[in-house]
């Protein structure tokens, strides 16, 4: 790479010329991707392309008053015209007595983590196109398997760069691997549908894609002649592949920003019990092979695994520099940005530390429950906790998975359903998300 294609001597040079031409100070971020993608259905081709991007922002400061603008022309011309541009915008917008960049003091030094984000192994098509077709073959192959929605095999790499005047200049790469597929069971009016998918920055970490169609099989054909339960409430069991959403939903009641708004339902909630005290919640942007691992925030600040929640109790807000200031805190390393707008507080890696019970356990008392492997909607009211959601999967009568459900809402209060929460031992690093099984008693299900 030359020193006039280097994304982060480029953005170096970028805030330069923005501090010559009147800004107080300035940071900016570049981003190259490039991905190759294929989708088939019943084993034709559906698509099969392969994309390259590069995109970066300039933020500037004048006083209190900043301004971004993002350019996918790196020509020196179109540099130039991106840079008269930020000053022209920043000497006319409001100001904004919270922004602004770290100080030199702040920012993380050259010695900042290196982490296995990147996989240097570049699958070729045919690669790809074979995950594809072994993933839906396998799937179609399961008897009771009647139709394909498809299936879709990935790979991307990204190169991330971002420098500031504060003395900051740092980047890092990452890639990711993914397989999907969905079919369907049964026919006419009967039919279900269900997916599977594995994803990894590594290739070789990839679930196996004949294991990944008969998963998809599998769930499809455990959803034939589902029907509506009767309206109760019961103990609700959430299985791993939606309990994650409440974890999410826990992050996003703590953001900074929502907090410095005054719109959280736990925005007075700091060093109380807001879970039960077997839960933990944890973010780890250093996490080894991490989907959402990064070595530094997107201010240049160091980045550490902290605990959000410790044994039920809050432990911090996930806070930006903005978000800090205006509630007179330090930032947690936790800014996030495209090259479009300002950083945002934002979580990495995120999981729910395991319980001490086998999810059949967790069930083997509950006489009559629900347990949701899917759930829809966005009936999740973040200013009051309310929470009513659509959801499917299968009744429990007395410990034990009895039948299929679907055409189902849940309905909760948030600020109750983490403190009744029990998480199972199951914990399994599969997402960016992730949590084990979690049972939650009284909700609301409402069926016929």
């Amino acid at each position: 790479m030359t020193v006039e294609t280097d994304p982060l001597v480029l953005i170096q040079d970028l805030v330069e010329r923005a501090l010559k031409a009147g800004a107080d100070s300035a940071d900016a971020v570049a981003g190259l991707s490039t991905s190759i993608s294929h989708a088939q259905r019943l084993g034709k081709t559906e698509k099969l392309e392969r994309q390259e991007s590069q995109d970066l922002g300039l933020r500037v400061l004048i006083g209190k008053r900043q301004a971004i603008v993002s350019s996918n022309d790196w020509n020196p011309d179109g540099l130039a015209l991106l840079v008269d541009r930020a000053i022209a915008m920043a000497k006319n917008v409001p100001e904004d007595s919270f922004c602004g960049i770290a100080d030199p003091d702040q920012i993380v030094g050259e010695n900042y983590p290196k982490l296995e984000m990147f996989d240097p192994q570049e699958p070729s098509a045919e690669t790809l196109i074979a995950r594809a077709t072994e993933t839906e073959d396998a799937a179609l192959a399961v008897a009771g398997i009647t139709n394909s929605e498809g299936a879709e095999a990935s790979w991307g790499q990204s190169r991330i760069a971002l420098a500031a005047s504060n003395g900051f200049a740092g980047r890092y790469q990452g890639s990711n691997h993914s397989i999907a597929v969905s079919v369907l069971a049964g026919t006419g009016t009967a039919m279900e549908s269900d997916y599977d998918y594995s994803s990894a920055i590594f290739g070789s970490d990839l679930t196996d894609p004949a294991e990944i169609g008969r998963s998809a099989a599998d769930r499809a054909l455990k959803k034939l002649g589902a029907r509506k339960p009767p309206s109760a409430k019961v103990p609700v069991v959430f299985d791993p592949r939606v309990s994650g959403g409440l974890v999410r939903h826990l992050t996003s009641a703590i953001n900074g920003a929502a907090i410095a708004r005054g719109t959280s339902f736990l925005k007075n909630k700091m060093g109380q019990a807001v879970m039960s005290p077997e839960i933990t919640i944890v973010d780890d942007p250093h996490r080894a092979r991490g989907l959402a691992s990064k070595p530094f925030d997107a201010e240049g600040l160091a980045n550490m695994r902290r605990n959000l929640v410790e044994d039920g109790v809050l432990q911090t807000w996930i806070l930006d520099l903005r978000a800090a200031r205006q509630l007179g805190l330090t930032s947690t390393g936790h800014a996030s940005r495209g090259t479009s707008s300002p950083p945002s507080p934002s979580t990495t890696n995120l999981h729910m530390e395991p319980g001490n019970v086998s999810p059949t356990d967790l069930m083997s008392d509950i006489k009559s429950g629900f347990y949701i492997t899917s759930v829809m909607g966005m009936g999740v009211n973040m200013v009051t906790g309310d929470y009513s959601r659509g959801a499917s999967g299968f009744w429990i009568e007395n410990g034990q998975i009895a039948y299929p459900v679907n055409e189902v809402t849940i309905a909760g209060n948030l600020v109750d359903m983490f403190l009744a929460m029990t998480p199972a031992d199951d914990l399994d690093f599969k997402y960016a998300t992730n949590a084990p099984t979690i049972r939650i008693d009284g909700m609301m299900v409402a069926g016929t």
